[in-house]
């Protein structure tokens, strides 16, 4: 039966429809997934969204490739699942306040451990994301939001922090498109997006910090910032 996915998204989309499959026991651990090719057939989709979903699908822990062998599902307990589900069904409020604890932290680390290739990469996806949001294309600016804060959470240097930042990414995306249907918002908060950069790229974490505090929008007490290193 073919499962074709939407063409926005398209590599978000492939992610949470196998994940879908493991949380439901369609695929239980230890399953071969089907080849490349298959799975190409099955979603709709071309061969590079089919080798990034396994590879956001390796990241995540829920399945492991074999080289010459093929990819399997990996899951020793059902603790990874769980984790999933609870994101899916998860309120807006509960995520946003693992997104505000989250990205308050990611963005002190960022500041402290961010690389050149770190700034050139957060430079890019800002620039993107503006000029999405002044031609009003809104799953495209929304699309850049989300990877910019992911490269930040790589800025910091923490894979743990990374991992769980992508996980709540794919259900952040959702709510943005659900919530905003034109770029008005992005555009308002380009300026703030910028102090963010400026910040990482000045190794200020206190002004990082400061900074998401303004995007998430919550009124959060100002704290003493211990700078590392």
């Amino acid at each position: 039966m073919n499962s074709i996915v939407k063409r926005s998204g398209v590599c978000d989309e492939v992610v949470t429809k196998l994940q879908q499959q493991i949380v439901l026991g369609k695929l239980k651990s230890g399953d071969k997934l089907p080849s490349e090719p298959e799975l190409m057939q099955q979603f709709g989709v071309g061969r590079s969204s089919v080798r990034e979903a396994i590879r956001i699908l390796s990241n995540k822990g829920l399945i492991r490739v074999k080289q010459g062998v093929g990819t399997f599902v990996d899951v020793q307990n059902g603790t990874l699942v769980h984790w999933y589900d609870r994101l899916q069904t998860s309120t807006a409020k509960d995520l946003n306040e693992v997104r505000q604890l989250l990205e308050l932290k990611i963005a002190e680390k960022a500041a402290i451990n961010r690389t050149q290739k770190d700034i050139n990469t957060l430079t890019k996806l800002l620039k993107k994301r503006l000029e999405a949001a002044q031609n009003n294309l809104a799953d495209e600016c929304i699309e850049a939001d989300i990877q910019f804060h992911i490269a930040i959470a790589d800025a910091a240097k923490n894979d743990i922090l990374a991992d769980l930042y992508k996980n709540i990414a794919a259900q952040i995306k959702k709510s943005f498109r659900q919530v905003y249907t034109d770029t008005e918002m992005f555009v308002i908060k380009h300026s703030i997006h910028e102090d963010l950069l400026k910040s990482i790229i000045d190794k200020d974490p206190k002004k990082a910090w400061n900074c998401v505090r303004n995007i998430v929008g919550e009124k959060i007490e100002d704290k003493k910032i211990k700078t590392e290193g």
